[in-house]
């Protein structure tokens, strides 16, 4: 759901209707069970049509995502604004429409209970988890839905994984300390006994300590990059994956379609590529274009991105003077499930990507519930694993890959001849309880 709209929802619960209208732009985003659980992962508690024939999208004129229709009390259509908006900017109007219609008695006031449907299976002890992170014998795993970061010990005979550390309290939250609050969180990166937090739902990095538990922001303000004040504030908008080189900590900054670098020394962060406009092409890093990238991976002398809406994958050399090159991926409205070379290859809205140590890289093709083997250099893709639930973080171990299977609440292991299974989140009691609770 559109931040500004939660807003107006809130403040207008009982005099305005919210009303989602899904026309999916990949074959993926039109089944039904797929948007449910996509309203689950994002909170939205307001009734949603599946409109998969475009047909209301034809009825109001619609040519762009986002579109916001207003209607009023006798089903009049008022006016449509595309793209995007800030909620300050639509609250005057809607203050008046309340006023205007209240007094001429077309309001019906009072919240309008609506009863969310159940996930298509059932959460455990993750819930929609986002991206997960293997460093020696830990892992470190997004447990988005639960709004945690949960630190295991990994006993690999067992497909077993221990939790040492949980990061976050488990509802949404902005707070430094420990157990501290994250929203939504996504991209993971160790760094000895720290980790790197991508806190997609606060639009900020997060570092936590490992040995004490407490988190501390980087950067980031807690709210969506929108205005040049919020840009001189430091804020960032959607922060989905990071990959660590040296010092500095490279963002999939998938609200913004670019990719920005964060030195951790000084703290300070610089766009590394990308224009803001959304698009595939490739160039100079400030002059290529990206679009929505949500994966990152690197091999230290470029870093690799799933551009989930280009279905594409790319890299970009680390030198700021570098360019950025695409591996897979021909444009916006390209998309599929082909393997083969070059632009023969299809994916459908990539959302992991991490480099096996052989060079070749492991994608998440998230809509397609498949993993696959891209080579970098010869452009080459390969199917590897089908039958995942819209996996979105992928990471390479020695002998195993770890998957979140994101819409099944696990973490999937697979081994080198394709074999998988589900690792096993072991809790302390207390957390045990906790997950049940929730």
């Amino acid at each position: 759901m559109i931040p500004q709209l939660r807003d107006i929802e809130r403040k207008y619960e009982d005099t305005i209707a919210i009303i989602g209208v899904h026309s999916g732009k990949y074959r993926a985003e039109r089944e039904t069970t797929r948007i449910r659980d996509a309203a689950q992962r994002l909170g939205n508690a307001h009734p949603i049509i599946n409109d998969r024939q475009f047909r209301i999208w034809r009825a109001y004129a619609v040519s762009a995502w986002p579109t916001l229709a207003i209607v009023d009390p006798v089903g009049k259509l008022l006016g449509t604004s595309a793209g995007e908006f800030t909620a300050a900017r639509l609250e005057p109007l809607l203050d008046r429409m309340v006023h205007a219609y209240g007094d001429a008695g077309l309001l019906v006031r009072g919240p309008r209970p609506s009863e969310p449907d159940a996930p298509t299976i059932a959460p455990g002890a993750l819930r929609y988890p986002g991206k997960v992170a293997v460093d020696g014998d830990r892992i470190a795993i997004a447990d988005s839905g639960h709004h945690r970061v949960l630190v295991a010990r990994l006993d690999r005979a067992a497909a077993r994984a221990v939790v040492e550390c949980v990061l976050g309290r488990g509802t949404p939250g902005f707070e430094d300390g420990a157990p501290g609050a994250l929203d939504m969180p996504q991209g993971l990166a160790f760094d000895g006994d720290t980790l790197y937090i991508a806190d997609a739902g606060n639009h900020a990095i997060r570092a936590a300590d490992l040995r004490t538990g407490a988190l501390r922001t980087l950067a980031g303000t807690g709210r969506q990059l929108r205005t040049r004040d919020d840009q001189r504030a430091g804020a960032m908008s959607s922060p989905w994956d990071l990959t660590r080189m040296g010092g500095t900590l490279y963002i999939a900054m998938a609200g913004v379609h670019q990719l920005w670098a964060l030195d951790l020394a000084t703290r300070e962060t610089r766009i590394h590529a990308g224009t803001m406009r959304e698009d595939i092409s490739d160039g100079a890093n400030g002059a290529a274009t990206l679009a929505q990238p949500m994966g990152i991976a690197s091999d230290g002398e470029r870093v690799f991105f799933a551009d989930a809406e280009s279905s594409a994958i790319r890299s970009s050399e680390l030198d700021p003077d570098g360019a950025v090159r695409t591996i897979v991926g021909t444009g916006l409205f390209d998309f599929g499930d082909r393997d083969g070379v070059g632009d023969a290859v299809l994916l459908q809205h990539p959302q992991g990507i991490a480099r096996h140590p052989d060079g070749r890289l492991l994608v998440a093709d998230t809509y397609n519930d498949a993993l696959k083997w891209i080579d970098p250099a010869t452009r080459t893709a390969t199917t590897w694993i089908r039958g995942l639930h819209e996996p979105e973080g992928v990471a390479c171990a020695d002998e195993w890959a770890y998957v979140a299977d994101t819409n099944a609440h696990q973490v999937v292991r697979v081994g080198r001849d394709g074999r998988m299974d589900v690792l096993e989140i072991e809790l302390e009691a207390r957390d045990r309880a906790e997950a049940v609770a929730g």
